[in-house]
């Protein structure tokens, strides 16, 4: 059979870090909403003691860390999704390729006018469409990309999240439905065509571990991975996510921007190691997957569906012509509405699960990539 992955085919490693990765996604987005006098890295700084507890542990083990990893997830799909399909020969497995970029940039767009400007599915249809000329590729080119793209994100720049003292703007908080359409679009078209710089290097990675299957088969490096990967993302986090939690005065302007650098480097290393950690968890639990494995699991096999369901949430709490809470809420209590939302999804999930669904979203991307199978 030549259509899509059936369910029961699909690996545990890559749905299980899916579906937990985004509840860090949540976390890692939902803050930028929030207003203060004094904000610094998407966090006000006139919190209390237990939001600046809470700053540190987003800004050390989620900020920067989470996206790398569904970048790596990404290009492991695509590269499992090219080995599936390559009787097609390397054009067909491009038309395919873009086919299913079409839908995510489509969808992607729609998202950020109407709910969620920071959506990233369009960047993600737009680096396929480039990383479909990748997939058959030697490894040497793979890896000589990862690495060259890794040095210029590695860059310091002022434009870097974790680095802004500005609060968010009209696009995120838009006052009225024309105003939101106004400032969207450009901000929209920019993530889209931009983004996928920040987001290639982690592709190309997944590409290459794709083709080995490593997530699914793991060597017993990988333990190396996942304990190097997560410890060089939590020591480098540290000038960063102290000075965000207010526990250090912010160096100087140049200082801060170089640290910021080094808290995205490092972050791309955590994504890798979380990868490696969820796989190592996934080959224990093969076997005999509880309840909640299985439901997050069950998250991943659907993320798309369930990122977009946490786009509908902010929008409805955050958006000022609707409930208008960005700046009520705490970094704390974000905290936990993300959380929230999440484990809303992975109840969702577990129902269609059930029920024998497949997620909207993940039905749609089908049909427009493989057509009648």
């Amino acid at each position: 059979m030549h259509g899509p992955t059936l369910v029961t085919d699909r690996a545990l490693g890559p749905d299980l870090a899916r579906g937990f990765m985004l509840l860090f996604i949540a976390l890692a987005n939902s803050h930028y909403f929030l207003r203060g006098s004094s904000v610094l890295g998407g966090y006000p700084q006139e919190g209390t003691a237990v939001d600046s507890a809470v700053i540190w542990l987003l800004s050390t083990f989620v900020d920067g860390r989470a996206f790398p990893l569904f970048g790596l997830l990404f290009g492991y799909g695509v590269a499992r999704i090219a080995d599936r399909q390559r009787w097609r020969g390397p054009r067909g497995v491009r038309w395919l390729l873009w086919r299913r970029a079409a839908v995510l940039i489509a969808v992607g767009l729609v998202d950020a006018m109407l709910f969620y400007v920071g959506d990233i599915l369009a960047m993600y249809g737009v680096l396929l469409i480039a990383g479909a000329w990748l997939v058959h590729r030697r490894d040497r080119w793979l890896l000589v990309v990862a690495v060259a793209l890794t040095a210029l994100n590695a860059i310091p720049s002022a434009d870097l999240s974790t680095v802004s003292a500005a609060g968010p703007d009209p696009s995120m908080l838009p006052p009225d439905p024309v105003a939101m359409v106004i400032h969207r679009l450009p901000v929209a078209l920019v993530i889209a065509l931009v983004g996928p710089l920040g987001f290639a290097a982690p592709f190309a990675v997944g590409l290459w571990a794709g083709r080995r299957r490593i997530l699914e088969r793991p060597p017993r490096w990988l333990t190396t991975v996942a304990a190097g990967g997560i410890g060089a993302a939590v020591l480098g986090a540290q000038p960063i996510a102290l000075a965000l939690a207010g526990a250090v005065a912010p160096p100087g302007r140049a200082v801060f921007e170089a640290l910021g650098a080094l808290h995205a480097t490092t972050g791309l290393l955590g994504g890798f190691g979380y990868a490696a950690a969820a796989a190592l968890l996934a080959s224990r639990l093969a076997r005999r997957p509880g309840r909640v494995t299985t439901a997050i699991a069950a998250t991943g096999q659907r993320s798309m569906s369930c990122y977009l369901l946490q786009s509908v949430t902010w929008a409805v709490v955050f958006t000022p012509f609707l409930l208008d809470l960005s700046g009520a809420l705490s970094v704390t209590t974000t905290a936990l509405l993300a959380t929230a939302t999440w484990a809303a999804t992975v109840v969702l999930a577990d129902r269609m699960r059930r029920a024998g669904q497949r997620g909207p979203f993940e039905t749609l991307v089908r049909r427009v990539t493989y057509g009648t199978w």
